[in-house]
C-alpha cells in the first residue's frame, strides 16, 4: 500500500481536498493519512473539529498563534510548520505527500517534504492569484514538487514553462468543482433564519496598509447594504484580515446583515445557490460561483492574474458607487456559466495517478530545460 499524506491547513482547502481525501482513501492500492495544521487549529472556529468529524487525522502541526497577523507572524508560522511537519513526516513515513494551493501551510509542508527527500504532489500550481505572498509561494511550491495537479491547461503551460518535466504534469481541472451537483440549495428554515439574504460578503486580507484594507472592508459592506439582507462570513487568517474584522464588527449590529464565522462546504455552497451575488475575494467567486452560474462582483488585487469566467465583475478601486453599479450589473445580466476548470471528477483523477506511479524513491529535480 501506497501511504498518501494529505496536508490541510484551513478551512477553504479541506473542503477542495474533500474529494481527493474520498477517492484516496477508496483506492485499493494507497492508504490515506491526514494531517491537520495552520488556521484549522485557530480560534473561535476550531475548524480542525469539522475535519475530525470526517476523517481521521494522523498528524497535527502548529503553526500560527491566535490573534496574531501580519506578514512576520507568517514568516514565524513557516518556520514552525517546516519543523512540525518534518517530525510528522519522519513518524508517519508517507511516500507522497500532497499539498493544493499556495498558503503558508502548504508552503511550509511542501519543504518539509521536499528537502526531507519525500516526494511531493501539488494540486492547483501554475494558477497566478497576487494575493498576500501567494503568487511567490505558489511557484516556489511547483519548483519543490515532483508532481504536479493543474487545475486549467493554461495553468499546466505555465508549469512546464517553469521547467517542470511534461511527464509529471497532469491537467486534472479544479477539486473546487467536484461534488457541486450533489450540494443542495439552502434550504428555506435556514434561508429565513438568516433573514433572507440576497448577497454573500467574503473579503480576505490582501496584505496591504491597514488604512487600505479597512477603506476596502468599509466600502464593500456600505455597497452590499444597499442591494439588501447579506451574509456576512468572516474572513480567514491572511495579514490585514484583522482590519476586516474591524469593519465587520462596526457593522454587524445592523439588522441587514447576519454574520457567520465559519460555514461547511456543503452550507456554503448551498448559500450560493440561493442568493443573487458573492462580492468580494475570495476565489470562489472566480470557480465555484462561476460553475454555480452565481455571478461576482471581485474587489481589488487579492485574485489579480487568476483566469476569470465572464461571470466575475471587477472593481479594483474601493468606491462605493463602482461597487454598487457592479452588483447591480452582476444581477441583471446573463451569467455565462463557461469556466476553465473543469467539469468534476479531480479528485478520482489524482488518485488514479498516485496509484498508478511506476516507482517511489527519493526524488530529485531536473529542470527539463
Amino acid at each position: 500500500m501506497r501511504k498518501i499524506a494529505v496536508i490541510t491547513g484551513s478551512r477553504a482547502d479541506f473542503g477542495l481536498l474533500r474529494s481527493t481525501i474520498n477517492a484516496v482513501d477508496s483506492h485499493s492500492e494507497l492508504e490515506l493519512q491526514v494531517v491537520a495544521s495552520g488556521a484549522h487549529l485557530l480560534p473561535p472556529d476550531h475548524t480542525i473539529e469539522e475535519v475530525r468529524s470526517q476523517v481521521r487525522i494522523d498528524a497535527v502541526v502548529e503553526m500560527q498563534r491566535p490573534r496574531i497577523f501580519g506578514r512576520g507572524a507568517d514568516a514565524a508560522a513557516v518556520g514552525r510548520g517546516v519543523t512540525g511537519f518534518a517530525e510528522a513526516f519522519e513518524r508517519l513515513n508517507p511516500d507522497v505527500v500532497l499539498v493544493l494551493g499556495d498558503r503558508v501551510e502548504a508552503f511550509a509542508a511542501a519543504s518539509a517534504a521536499s528537502i526531507g527527500g519525500r516526494t511531493l504532489a501539488h494540486v492547483h500550481g501554475g494558477d497566478r492569484a497576487e494575493g498576500v505572498a501567494d503568487e511567490a509561494m505558489r511557484h516556489a511550491i511547483t519548483k519543490l514538487a515532483h508532481l504536479h495537479f493543474a487545475a486549467t491547461a493554461a495553468s499546466g503551460r505555465r508549469i512546464l514553462g517553469l521547467g517542470e518535466p511534461p511527464s509529471t504534469v497532469h491537467v486534472v481541472g479544479s477539486p473546487a468543482i467536484d461534488g457541486l451537483d450533489e450540494m443542495a440549495s439552502l434550504d428555506d428554515s435556514r434561508h429565513e433564519a438568516w433573514g433572507r439574504p440576497t448577497a454573500v460578503l467574503l473579503l480576505h486580507g490582501a496584505g496591504q496598509s491597514p488604512a487600505t484594507e479597512r477603506r476596502w472592508a468599509d466600502v464593500a459592506i456600505e455597497s452590499v447594504r444597499r442591494h439588501g439582507p447579506v451574509v456576512v462570513l468572516r474572513p480567514n487568517q491572511d495579514p490585514g484580515s484583522e482590519f476586516i474584522n474591524q469593519a465587520i464588527v462596526a457593522a454587524e449590529a445592523d439588522p441587514a446583515f447576519r454574520v457567520i464565522g465559519h460555514l461547511d462546504r456543503p452550507s456554503f455552497i448551498g448559500l450560493l445557490r440561493r442568493v443573487e451575488v458573492l462580492v468580494g475575494n475570495s476565489s470562489a467567486g472566480l470557480i465555484e460561483a462561476a460553475a454555480l452560474g452565481c455571478p461576482a462582483v471581485n474587489l481589488g488585487p487579492r485574485q489579480a492574474g487568476r483566469e476569470r469566467p465572464a461571470s466575475v465583475i471587477e472593481v479594483d478601486t474601493p468606491d462605493i458607487d463602482r461597487i454598487a453599479n457592479a452588483i447591480k450589473r452582476a444581477i441583471t445580466e446573463e451569467t455565462p456559466r463557461d469556466h476553465p476548470y473543469g467539469s468534476g471528477g479531480t479528485g478520482r483523477r489524482i488518485a488514479a495517478v498516485l496509484g498508478e506511479l511506476t516507482s517511489i524513491g527519493p526524488p530529485r529535480k531536473r529542470n527539463a530545460f
